[in-house]
């Protein structure tokens, strides 16, 4: 099945290496910022539900820590929550491990904004992604399961209603519908409640967001050209 194929063998020894050297670009990047660890509040005034991008270790990556950063520097006094999205965030491009952890993200974002949602109904929750992450990210959001792929292979759309909880998204490097299409993978549809709350940024050169490009070093950069700032900001205003 397609969706159980994101990436394909065919692929697999670009991807792997592409992948290689975003791990090692990122690992590399002079980020002194500590990230932080889910929060003890069980229902603080903000939530960020971040999900880290392939081979980073658990945790919300070095994306998700300077973004949460930000945000805690703009919302004032209220309190703020992290949940690092629970998957194995895998690199392992050349077989079905890497889309099931992809399902795996899924499952696991979802089931806990919709806890959040009955448990905490006045927490305001920020879903964000970087990458891997951000497809994750992505895909939560969908109103439908995409075209092809078996309805119980996969979560079921959140419900409707959820979307109220949900303040802002914001994806980083999010795959671009040329890219996951070389590898027979399902397009990500943000859902139409989401769609005005939600910032996709894509760095200049990144060839894993933009069409006709291939991965390189734009990818790794996230953490550090200034977007993770600017995603912040617009979390915040629409908190």
């Amino acid at each position: 099945m397609d969706f159980f194929r994101l990436i394909q063998v065919r692929g697999a020894r670009r991807l792997a290496a592409s992948a290689a050297l975003v791990a090692m670009l990122v690992t590399a990047a002079p980020l002194s910022v500590p990230i932080p660890a889910a929060s003890a509040d069980p229902c603080p005034d903000v939530e960020v539900v971040f999900a880290r991008g392939s081979g980073e270790p658990p945790g919300i990556g070095s994306v998700g820590g300077p973004f949460v950063d930000a945000l805690r520097s703009q919302i004032g006094s209220r309190s703020l929550g992290v949940y690092p999205v629970n998957y194995q965030a895998s690199t392992d491009f050349s077989s079905s491990a890497f889309p099931l952890t992809v399902i795996d993200g899924i499952r696991d974002a979802s089931s806990h904004i919709e806890s959040m949602a009955a448990n905490c109904p006045k927490t305001r929750e920020v879903l964000g992604g970087y990458s891997q992450g951000a497809a994750v990210a992505g895909y939560v959001t969908s109103a439908a399961v995409p075209a092809g792929v078996p309805t119980g292979a996969v979560p079921p759309p959140m419900p409707p209603e959820i979307a109220n909880h949900v303040a802002a998204v914001t994806l980083f490097g999010t795959p671009s519908a040329q890219f996951l299409q070389q590898y027979g993978a399902p397009l990500i549809a943000i859902g139409p409640l989401y769609q005005p709350k939600t910032l996709e940024l894509c760095a200049d050169g990144d060839g894993i967001c933009e069409s006709g490009g291939s991965p390189g070093v734009a990818h790794a950069l996230y953490a550090v050209n200034g977007m993770t700032g600017q995603a912040a900001g617009y979390a915040a205003s629409h908190l």
